[in-house]
């Protein structure tokens, strides 16, 4: 504790003695704390009475001596804050790792499944026509599409037997009418000849159909009408006669060896009925009468065979028809 030195008063009164000693307590009360919040009691007390006795002896009134030089006494109160525990560095890089572990500890864990429910079954819809194992009827017309002379029209038919759904094999014949076309009489007028055209009699042939495109479509959003898409392919044999220039000399006639193609559309009506559009090339190589034909040259239908002009022949008809399916319903045999 710092001692107080109490000096004489010449010239002061009794009530300022009075305060003067109230100061020096709070004073001294002031430095009991400090000294022991900072453990220096004993050394802090000896360094104030040194310091005080080098005061000068004519000082006058309540003196409180400051620390002796050196000492860690300031004079101050201590505020010093407690020192406060480091925490450890975090490491982004050892939390993944955790994480991880975690993670790996709960997929090794058994599977657990989940029981399905009516919105994990897909359903496919079956096609509404199945032509599998079943037979085709398809009478059907048709009409010359790339003759400008003579036009062809036929009634026509065709038996055909479904292999799978989308393979056939079948069997047609063609009767054929013709008709001119006004070009023809157009040229035998302004060219004062007439022009050499043969007309077709019948054909037949033995044809494979495939089907590779399949759909539907909505009419006016009421009913869903499936269609399809097959290619045809076949070989067969038909008939031409020869139309004389002059009817004073007879015609002949020639059998063609006709391979075809063809695409065509059918839709479905019902189970045992359909409607077919289609186009159909038939390619041969034909026989036309001789241009230098007179009574003294190729008069005969022989010679004028013989000496006949030859050319190749694309006769592409535009067919329409329906179909009738035997037996006329069907069964599913396999899931959808």
């Amino acid at each position: 504790m710092k001692p107080i030195r109490m000096r004489t008063i010449k010239h002061g009164t009794r009530s300022l003695l009075i305060v003067a000693l109230g100061v020096a307590l709070a004073s001294t009360s002031f430095a009991d704390n400090k000294n022991k919040n900072k453990g220096g009691g004993a050394g802090g007390a000896a360094g104030g009475t040194a310091a005080g006795g080098g005061s000068a002896a004519g000082d006058e009134g309540i003196e409180i001596d400051s620390p002796a030089a050196g000492s860690d006494d300031s004079g101050t109160i201590d505020m010093e804050a407690p020192e406060e525990t480091e925490k450890p560095a975090g490491s982004l890089e050892a939390e993944l790792n955790a994480n991880e572990a975690n993670q790996a500890t709960v997929k090794a864990g058994p599977v657990r499944k989940t029981p399905l429910s009516w919105k994990d079954i897909l359903v496919v819809v079956r096609k509404p026509f199945l032509k599998v194992r079943r037979t085709e009827l398809n009478p059907f017309t048709s009409i010359t599409m790339n003759d400008n002379m003579i036009k062809h029209y036929t009634l026509g038919g065709e038996f055909a037997y479904y292999l799978t759904d989308v393979l056939a094999v079948g069997v047609e014949g063609q009767y054929y009418v013709h008709q001119f076309a006004e070009p023809f009489d157009l040229v035998a007028r302004q060219a004062r000849r007439l022009p050499t055209v043969n007309q077709y009699n019948w054909s037949a042939a033995l044809n494979f159909h495939y089907v590779p495109v399949y759909g539907k479509f909505a009419v006016l959003d009421h009913r869903l009408v499936a269609w399809e898409v097959f290619f045809t392919a076949g070989i067969g044999a038909g008939q031409s006669e020869v139309i004389p220039r002059d009817t004073k000399f007879p015609g002949f006639t020639n059998i063609l060896i006709q391979p075809n193609l063809g695409a065509s559309m059918r839709f479905f009506i019902a189970k045992w009925l359909t409607v077919n559009l289609g186009v159909r090339d038939y390619m041969f190589i034909d026989k036309f009468e001789p241009t230098d034909r007179s009574p003294m040259m190729n008069a005969t239908a022989t010679d004028a065979k013989e000496n006949a002009d030859s050319a190749f022949i694309n006769n592409i008809m535009f067919q329409i028809g329906v179909s009738f399916w035997l037996p006329t319903t069907f069964e599913y045999t396999t899931f959808r």
